[in-house]
């Protein structure tokens, strides 16, 4: 008989997945003032590749002291002592047969000011979202548009943070690209209406997230992975497209595809809802356009869904299914009869609660 697909290997670069299935990247607010995420944060990722989780992603790691931090008690990677914290947890999910990927990013507008260690908010615009802060109740606040001094700024604070990574012995780094924050505020017209090099046409809107993903390169070593995460979604508006048109989207994967990157996450709220008002899902029109391998995310709770999503990608990555069930991987393997979570299910994600 056939295996599933999710069960097969998959070479991406120089590393050869046992399975298709990933623990996909969450925010979550469980550090102290170190900046270190608590041991039951640690022990609930290395616990996801002993169970059979093939990539195991990191929350997301916001990349500098100053204006990347949009949530209270959020992780770093620039000390040595964030450093060595992350050191044996690395190892252990490698000891398990998994890799080990650090996502990274920038929250620009959607940064609660007084958590950043400068009070500030920036952005490409001067422009809130719609919606008010989840946290605080009230109106996000106007960001301060980001200057060529504030644009090179954070793009160190990207480069620092992937050098803390690879200290720290990762298998990847990701770039977080997605969900409305700074760098798809750069990418989407909703965002950014700038007037200079980094605004206007889909050429200029791309430029920073080309910045940030060669000058990350750089000190990636050649062994290492490199990921792009993209999203037509944002954690605020939600109702809002970030990119105008099939053909927008597909002109930023383009440009992606010329990059020194070795695949390329979508995350969707639906893996198979179309897009764009097309007859195909994101996967797909990512698919058209690019050769190189697919990640997806977005409603995958159990081997049909799975295997329906890999008609179109190449690894499915879960959220709330992984985080709440240690088990979901052999579960999936097993072809039990699953349930979707929703998302206030996954709330604890959010809370001192220890991890399952």
């Amino acid at each position: 008989m056939k295996p599933d697909k999710l069960f097969t290997p998959f070479k991406i670069k120089d590393f050869t997945l046992n399975n298709r299935i990933g623990v996909a990247p969450m925010t979550r607010m469980s550090s102290s003032a170190d900046s270190i995420p608590r041991q039951d944060v640690f022990d609930f990722l290395v616990r996801r590749a002993k169970n059979g989780a093939s990539i195991v992603y990191t929350e997301a790691i916001v990349t500098d002291y100053e204006s990347a931090q949009g949530y209270p008690g959020q992780a770093r990677m620039l000390t040595q002592p964030q450093i060595d914290a992350w050191k044996p947890v690395v190892e252990k999910i490698q000891k398990a047969g998994a890799i080990a990927i650090m996502q990274m990013f920038h929250c620009g507008r959607m940064a609660w000011p007084e958590v950043n260690p400068a009070n500030r908010s920036i952005a490409p615009s001067t422009i809130t979202p719609k919606q008010n802060n989840p946290l605080t109740g009230e109106p996000y606040p106007v960001p301060e548009a980001m200057s060529r001094f504030d644009i090179e700024h954070v793009i160190a604070g990207f480069v620092e943070t992937a050098k803390g990574a690879v200290e720290a012995g990762f298998d990847g780094i990701e770039i977080h690209g997605a969900h409305g924050y700074l760098i798809n505020q750069f990418l989407s017209s909703y965002s950014n209406k700038r007037s200079d090099g980094y605004g206007g046409s889909v050429k200029n809107r791309y430029r920073f997230a080309h910045e940030v993903i060669q000058a990350v390169q750089k000190v990636i070593p050649e062994d290492r992975l490199l990921i792009v995460r993209i999203s037509n979604w944002a954690i605020a508006d939600m109702e809002v497209s970030l990119f105008g048109s099939k053909e927008e989207y597909q002109e930023i994967i383009r440009r992606f595809s010329g990059e020194p990157i070795d695949a390329i996450s979508v995350s969707t709220y639906e893996y198979h809802q179309k897009a764009f008002g097309t007859d195909k899902n994101m996967a797909q029109l990512t698919r058209e356009v690019t050769e190189l391998p697919v990640m997806i995310c977005g409603g995958i709770y159990d081997r049909a869904s799975g295997e329906e999503a890999l008609k179109d990608a190449d690894i499915v990555l879960s959220g709330k299914s992984l985080l709440l069930n240690p088990n979901w991987v052999e579960d999936v393997r097993a072809g039990k009869v699953l349930s979707r979570y929703k998302s206030k299910d996954a709330d604890i994600a959010y809370t001192s609660e220890p991890l399952p």
